[in-house]
């Protein structure tokens, strides 16, 4: 029922501020620690997330394909981007992920701390062919540490009824660093949609490819190969599971066929 779902997101998100407030004092203490030690104290509060949406707000989740991540870490991760979830989710199956994301979020009070404690690539957005070298430069740096590194193709968080344009970044990186790219696709956003108060009960379903080989192709070609798999994985997640915040998800991808843009966030 909406009502309710609407109490238990209100009930979720409320606690969860609360959370992050009383976080401070295991924030404090994770930023006195070594960085290799300091990554998962920081982000404990994500397990405090996830416990609060399974049990408030019935929201479970599943893994396909943890076979792929076989094998040293310092992998190179291509993921579809619909939800804060996705990079909750993330740190628990990679090995300490270095995520490029936009450095206006580690100006957020308190979570941006701990954000900046967990070593991520962050990037003006508006800085160009300067943010990519950055990506390039510090995107190989972390793989040669054997961390994973996390990269969303598209950009910024989407609908899951809009395909949006696939960048280079992630491509050059994989020629740069000489590494295959791991995809992933996930249905978060049927269930945690950006900038949407509610939160729906049900499963999100994540999905880990085989690596895409990357060694002698241009990065037109490896873009969209990375694309075609993660686009075609998300046709069958809403085919098969439907998808509950955008029911026209489904047809909208079918309609798109090789991926392009279909629609504006």
């Amino acid at each position: 029922m909406a009502w309710l779902d609407f109490l238990r997101s209100a009930l979720f998100l409320g606690i969860s501020y609360v959370s992050i407030v009383l976080y401070i004092p295991v924030l404090i203490v994770g930023w006195l620690l070594p960085r290799r030690r300091r990554y998962y104290v920081l982000f404990s509060y994500g397990f405090v997330v996830f416990w609060l949406a399974r049990i408030i707000t019935g929201l479970r989740w599943e893994v396909e394909g943890r076979e792929h991540l076989q094998g040293p870490p310092g992998r190179l991760i291509a993921a579809k981007h619909q939800s804060t979830w996705d990079t909750m989710i993330l740190p628990v199956l990679l090995h300490q992920p270095a995520f490029v994301l936009k450095k206006e979020l580690l100006w957020i009070p308190i979570f941006g701390t701990g954000l900046a404690g967990m070593g991520p690539i962050a990037i003006d957005r508006k800085a160009g062919r300067q943010a990519l070298k950055q990506i390039l430069t510090q995107g190989k740096v972390a793989l040669a540490e054997g961390r994973d590194v996390v990269i969303f193709p598209e950009g910024t968080r989407h609908r899951p009824d809009v395909v949006a344009e696939y960048k280079p970044g992630v491509a050059l990186l994989a020629r740069e660093a000489k590494t295959p790219i791991i995809p992933v696709a996930l249905n978060s956003g049927c269930f945690w949609r950006k900038k949407q108060f509610l939160k729906r009960p049900g499963t999100i379903r994540l999905v880990i490819g085989s690596p895409i080989p990357t060694e002698g192709k241009r990065p037109e070609q490896i873009t969209r190969e990375v694309r075609d798999w993660i686009e075609t994985e998300q046709r069958r997640l809403y085919q098969q599971y439907g998808c509950p915040g955008a029911p026209d998800a489904a047809r909208i991808h079918t309609e798109s066929g090789s991926g392009a843009a279909v629609g504006k966030p």
